[in-house]
């Protein structure tokens, strides 16, 4: 393995490329009890259509979460049952853009290790059981419905994307899971599960030898092909529909507003983007910016408001959540922000905070290995933030500000109280 040393950070990340494909990363920690593994897949919500081997494939909207239900069945009985019988926490996640399997554990690591790489490679579907999974994930689709800021955010994604891959929950609907079978999920496992789509993370006080011979052993060891993904048409940077409103049981209104940034971007440049807009939205939008304390103020927004920056099919949108007596007013404020002039003491604040919170993440092992997956599949070195953040300047991010935060960019979904009858 390579050794690869962050001396102004204190630590050091092993790497290595299996002649299958896949990469590994394990950044020891010496004297850590605790140890953490994520396998993750380049394999999301939004890749529903998809070519291999020349066979063109069109599934359903939720096949990669209702997948990623099902790898825990092996033909023993579930995976998770021997992760617990040694003490470990398994769990796994899907989003838009990948699943990530991981289990965390104090001891007998090498032992959950390869039952995590067993399980995520062997697919073991039945027509029985993935019957059986529909009316569990469909419970969760009817429950994640039900809840207001949910479905306030559900709405806000099918305002910018449309009938697109991004504009849709990545549990699918109760229409979409009904046409999952075996062989859906055989198909997408075998184009998005392969060594070569996939990345292994691992934090704690291991050796990385042992990880890498045992990625060998377990796993196959022939390159598959990879698949071609087909996300549709560019979305382009102006939203599908820019406004909508629904009631719901809530006691104030809550408000979920989207913006689009177009491409995400990839390799070190990738990487200054993405800084760049953290750091601007922290900039006009923090708890500490003026804009959202002259809101706060006003009784416009309360600490429920919360932004991100999120990334997926090649593009990145913002969404900006939270309760407001007028949500639209407070929308055209946080955007009006957007055309005040940049303190260069605040910005210098912001960046050291960001700073600070790229540092804390370090021993955070859940964030460590999944920060450590992202930038592998977006093709940068996410460690290599204290570099990239000194070369940022308060015009780099005005600029940002100016191009991406314009209201034309914008959407508004709303969820209003029901009347009192």
């Amino acid at each position: 393995m390579q050794r690869i040393d962050y001396p102004g950070l204190g630590m050091a990340v092993c790497t290595a490329a299996l002649p299958n494909g896949l990469a590994v990363y394990v950044a020891p920690r010496p004297g850590w009890r605790k140890c953490r593994a994520a396998f993750v897949t380049n394999y999301g919500g939004a890749d529903r259509r998809f070519s291999l081997d020349g066979e063109a494939h069109d599934t359903p909207a939720g096949v990669a979460h209702y997948l990623e239900h099902k790898m825990f069945d092996m033909p023993y009985g579930s995976a998770d049952d021997q992760f617990s019988a040694r003490g470990a926490s398994a769990n796994a996640y899907t989003s838009e853009a990948v699943t990530s399997y991981h289990f965390t554990c104090t001891g007998r690591f090498e032992e959950n290790l390869r039952t995590l790489l067993q399980f995520v490679s062997t697919p073991y579907f039945t027509p029985e059981t993935v019957a059986k999974e529909r009316g569990i994930i469909g419970q969760e689709i009817a429950e994640d419905e039900d809840d207001p800021s949910w479905a306030c955010y559900l709405r806000c994604l099918r305002l910018l994307y449309g009938d697109g891959v991004l504009g849709s929950s990545v549990l699918g609907t109760a229409a979409s899971i009904a046409d999952i079978t075996d062989k859906t999920l055989c198909a997408c496992h075998k184009a998005f599960y392969a060594p070569a789509n996939m990345v292994l993370c691992v934090a704690g006080d291991v050796d990385p030898e042992a990880v890498e011979r045992i990625a060998l052993e377990v796993l196959p060891g022939a390159k598959a092909p990879l698949p071609e993904r087909d996300w549709g048409q560019d979305p382009g940077l102006e939203p599908a529909e820019t406004r909508e409103e629904r009631t719901m049981d809530v006691a104030a209104p809550l408000f979920c507003a989207g913006i689009k940034l177009g491409s995400a971007g990839t390799g070190p440049d990738g990487l200054t983007a993405r800084l760049t807009a953290e750091l601007a939205l922290r900039c006009l939008w923090g708890r500490s910016a003026p804009a959202y304390l002259d809101l706060y103020e006003k009784g416009l927004l309360n600490d429920s408001f919360r932004f991100e920056a999120a990334y997926a099919a090649g593009v990145g949108h913002i969404t900006l959540e939270g309760e407001s007596a007028d949500p639209e007013a407070a929308l055209a404020a946080l955007l009006a922000a957007a055309e005040r002039d940049m303190d260069p003491a605040f910005f210098q604040r912001q960046k050291k905070a960001l700073y600070g919170g790229f540092v804390r993440m370090l021993d955070d092992f859940f964030e460590l290995t999944e920060t450590l997956a992202e930038g592998h599949f977006a093709g940068f070195d996410p460690l290599d933030v204290p570099a990239a953040l000194d070369k940022i300047a308060p015009a780099d991010v005005t600029a940002w500000v100016r191009e991406h935060i314009v209201p034309a960019r914008a959407a508004l979904a709303v969820v209003r109280p029901k009347e009192d009858k």
